[in-house]
């Protein structure tokens, strides 16, 4: 299982304490169940959030992008630090 990022960490705790606080304030519950209800619907939520920060991904970022990366980077040691004259079809 691969560990949480800051940023599941971060959403999923604010989720997890903003929540349990509202639904706290909001039911006014004063028995030891319901303080256990609103908890773990809170933790519950907070995972879901968390779970779902990563699925979260702009648009333009493409993963074959950062894959070519590391071959680019083998072809440039490849070659012994010579570089030849390279053209540009930009212009």
């Amino acid at each position: 299982m691969p560990r949480p990022n800051p940023a599941q960490l971060a959403y999923g705790s604010a989720t997890v304490i903003l929540s349990a606080l509202a639904m706290l304030l909001v039911s006014q519950a004063r028995s030891g169940a319901g303080i256990a209800v609103i908890a773990s619907a809170a933790l519950a939520l907070g995972l879901l959030v968390a779970a779902r920060v990563p699925l979260r991904r702009s648009s333009g970022t493409s993963r074959t992008a950062a894959g070519a990366v590391p071959a680019q980077r083998r072809a440039q040691s490849a070659d012994d630090g010579r570089r030849l004259a390279e053209t540009s079809s930009r212009r």
